[in-house]
């Protein structure tokens, strides 16, 4: 049987910052390779580049040299527009803090990206119900977000971050905000999200207690990306 093709893969991925007259190359040729239904581990110091690395593997920034495939699609020579339409159908992103919108209920800020992306009000109030329900929150579905626990909005975040069915999650320390307990229940959420739908996930964390839990963890050291065993 064929291997799948990976959901993400970074090929020689480089990233250069210029400050003033200086260079600072943050990847010097980062590689990997994540497939349908993984969920792995990003660790390393501040600084060492892990934001940028999922930046650019998301097609927020450029790579300066390298390439960066969505499905086996090389993305290098893609126009803005047709970034921003893979980016929005196929990446989902969570961050540190959960960004959603205050003034709108946990549903709506669900049915929202779906909305933009062109799909009618019932049908995107259909699914933001079933994601909501998938992390135990649809008794909570008209509840804004003050009204949450951190953990809630963070559970929120995770299945708004699904809503358009993306083939590839990106966290960026999805649980940096929260306390040991509550980190470990949206940790759940996460596992139970990527293997039950066969999303790729790529975490940025420090918590190593949540990376021991995932399938892999890869290190960024000096640029570059190696297995690790914690």
């Amino acid at each position: 049987m064929a291997e799948a093709i990976p959901a993400l893969e970074l090929r020689q991925v480089i990233r250069t910052y210029r400050q003033g007259g200086n260079a600072l190359e943050v990847l010097r040729g980062a590689s990997l390779a994540i497939r349908p239904g993984e969920i792995v581990a990003l660790v390393g110091p501040s600084g060492a580049g892990k934001s940028t690395l999922l930046h650019t593997a998301g097609l927020l920034e450029r790579p300066d040299g390298g390439e960066v495939l969505i499905d086996g699609l090389a993305c290098g020579d893609l126009g803005d527009t047709e970034r921003t339409a893979l980016r929005r159908a196929h990446l989902g992103f969570v961050y540190q803090f959960h960004h959603l919108l205050p003034e709108f209920s946990a549903l709506e800020n669900i049915m929202l990206p779906q909305m933009i992306a062109g799909l009618a009000r019932s049908e995107a109030r259909q699914r933001a119900t079933a994601l909501l329900r998938m992390v135990g929150l649809e008794a909570r579905a008209m509840h804004r977000p003050a009204r949450l626990s951190g953990g809630e909005q963070q559970r929120v975040a995770i299945v708004r971050a699904l809503a358009n069915a993306p083939r590839v999650m990106l966290g960026d320390e999805p649980t940096g905000n929260l306390d040991q307990h509550t980190a470990a229940e949206v940790t759940n959420a996460l596992l139970e999200i990527v293997r039950g739908t066969g999303l790729a996930a790529l975490i940025a964390t420090h918590n190593l207690d949540l990376a021991r839990r995932l399938d892999r963890v890869l290190a960024l050291e000096d640029g570059l990306v190696v297995e690790r065993r914690l």
